[in-house]
């Protein structure tokens, strides 16, 4: 297991490092004046600064993992946004040649440096939208409405929160803020869909404690995501509990009327677990109920054992283009928004964080209002 994960950090290193290597060719080459065709290939400042930048998010990401350091949390904010700077730089990169080419072809007397200039410079405008637009979550609202709801649900309110991604880069200012946006819309409920931690070393009591300033009536709810499972997630279980948070196990929670039942990333991720897990809890299928499960992985298994309602999140839609159309054609239709599948109604929310680069190009981060009718 150990020899896989080295292989496959090398893997990624290396792609890193072909990626700021062609980044750092493209501009050389570009900004390098047509009169002077002798000039030197590069400049050895740049090239050692491109060096150590494609290996900061790899080495950020390590030292993340075990240190809780607040130079190292530093080290990895910038470096991740290092990471989604770069991407662009590479689509600018990459489309700087045939750009190139289509101006020579046309015999247009075209410098080679204003194309670098405009190509990267639009990508560092991108970059620079999707750090602040990844900032500020926004409130989004749907109105959901479930067959045989009990009367004194209607009109009633459940908050959703997922991927809020809690360590280096977001952190206690960051929950304070989106606990204090749902404290303003005065929910019934709040269910926490999965990576409320990114996985990473942090003050996991700390991050917690702005959940026990808000008060609702039917409680705080959670499922475990994937990055709760990276390690023991008994940590994270305890830090979010000492906070109020119920942490759902696999037994039915029944408010006044409608059912509730949560199946952490783990028992859901195989459709055959996650269908033990729901009829281990003996849904009523004559009464509403709501699957609280951090992937859109098997809606129609959910579908299949009754259940009304599945929330989830897990996908980021992408987070940030062109990921965005990579997530779209592998979850399709259950990548982002409320969806049907058969009588199951299923709501995946984007997320109210980020992993990995801080941006979001594309998206939007979300805190979901669902109003029951």
């Amino acid at each position: 297991m150990r020899s896989r994960f080295v292989v496959f950090l090398c893997v990624i290193q290396a792609i890193l490092f072909l990626g700021h290597w062609f980044v750092y060719e493209t501009w050389t080459w570009f900004w390098r004046l047509p009169a002077n065709s002798l000039d030197p290939p590069g400049n050895s400042g740049l090239a050692v600064a491109m060096a150590f930048l494609s290996v900061s998010f790899l080495s950020a990401s390590l030292l993340a993992y075990r240190y809780k350091h607040l130079l190292v949390r530093a080290f990895y904010t910038v470096s991740a946004a290092w990471l989604g700077t770069v991407l662009y730089f590479l689509l600018a990169a990459i489309i700087s040649w045939p750009l190139y080419g289509i101006a020579r072809l046309s015999n247009l007397r075209l410098q080679r440096w204003p194309i670098a200039v405009i190509t990267f410079g639009l990508a560092l405008v991108v970059s620079l939208y999707g750090i602040i637009n990844a900032a500020r979550p926004r409130l989004k609202h749907i109105t959901v409405r479930l067959p045989n709801l009990p009367e004194s649900w209607r009109t009633r309110t459940a908050a959703l929160v997922t991927d809020t991604h809690l360590g280096p880069v977001r952190s206690y200012g960051s929950l304070r803020r989106i606990v204090s946006a749902i404290a303003g819309q005065r929910p019934d409920l709040v269910l926490i869909g999965g990576d409320f931690y990114d996985g990473t070393a942090a003050d996991y009591d700390g991050l917690a404690r702005p959940w026990t300033g808000l008060s609702v009536p039917f409680g705080i709810h959670f499922i475990a995501g994937n990055h709760e499972e990276f390690s023991d997630s008994r940590k994270y279980f305890d830090a979010l509990e000492k906070s109020g948070v119920n942490v759902l196990g696999h037994d039915k929670l029944t408010l006044d009327g409608l059912q509730f039942v949560g199946v952490h990333y783990h028992n859901a991720s195989h459709p055959d677990r996650l269908r033990s897990n729901l009829q281990r809890a003996a849904i009523d299928r004559t009464q509403p109920s709501i699957l609280l499960t951090h992937a859109p992985d098997h809606p129609q298994v959910a579908a299949e054992e009754g259940i009304s309602l599945q929330l989830s999140g897990h996908t980021h839609r992408g987070q940030f283009f062109p990921f965005t159309r990579i997530v779209d054609r592998v979850y399709r239709q259950f990548a982002y928004g409320l969806q049907r599948c058969g009588d199951l109604f299923v709501y995946t929310s984007c997320g109210a964080g980020t992993w990995g680069p801080p941006l979001r190009v594309g998206t939007t981060p979300e805190i979901v209002m669902i109003h029951f009718e």
